[in-house]
């Protein structure tokens, strides 16, 4: 079984190829949806700046591998049945703590988009918008609270999204090709 995990900075489109992979029979787990669950459970409004708070204050009691941490028991539960995406991977932390559990069936994909497109998108998205501003804080933020750029620079595909869906989906294609025949050159070297 695999665990891909998708990295990138906001707006790039990782929730775009999650959804892409999930189309192809992975099933999704995204390190978001913790954040927004401690955030309905803390009676707090669902915003930029509750989701920081959060999301640093669960740094700060789990450790900067914190998403990665909650979310095992999603994974190994998914794994059982299917394939793995990861929605949202950010710091270095918790792409080295994922290597470790899942060692050579974990691949990082990350999606790639110029800030001045992905603020676009953040300003014009449906849910959560964030203005051009409040987009540029965050970026600030992850970049420099987070340690988000090591899984980035680390990753295993580097998709460039700066064109239409039509293209995403074309070059999200080609990464879950290469991934098929690596699971296929695995499956025969074992069976040597």
């Amino acid at each position: 079984m695999k665990v891909v995990a998708i990295v990138g900075m906001a707006g790039a489109g990782k929730s775009e190829v999650a959804r892409i992979f999930e189309k192809n029979g992975f099933k999704k787990v995204r390190f978001g949806d913790i954040t927004e669950e401690e955030i309905k459970n803390r009676g707090l409004d669902l915003n930029e700046k509750n989701e920081r708070y959060i999301r640093e204050q669960l740094r700060k009691e789990h450790g900067m591998a914190a998403y990665a941490k909650l979310n095992l028991p999603r994974i190994d539960t998914s794994l059982k049945s299917s394939d793995v995406v990861v929605d949202g991977l950010y710091s270095w932390e918790e792409y080295t703590l994922l290597k470790k559990c899942y060692g050579e069936g974990f691949t990082t994909v990350a999606v790639w988009a110029s800030p001045a497109t992905r603020h676009g998108r953040l300003v014009n998205r449906a849910q959560r918008p964030l203005t051009v501003e409040e987009a540029a804080s965050r970026d600030k933020a992850e970049i420099e609270n987070t340690n988000k750029g090591g899984p980035i620079a680390m990753a295993d595909f580097t998709i460039i999204n700066e064109a239409s869906l039509e293209e995403l989906e074309k070059e999200v294609g080609r990464v879950l090709s290469a991934l098929e025949c690596k699971s296929e050159e695995s499956n025969q070297a074992g069976n040597r």
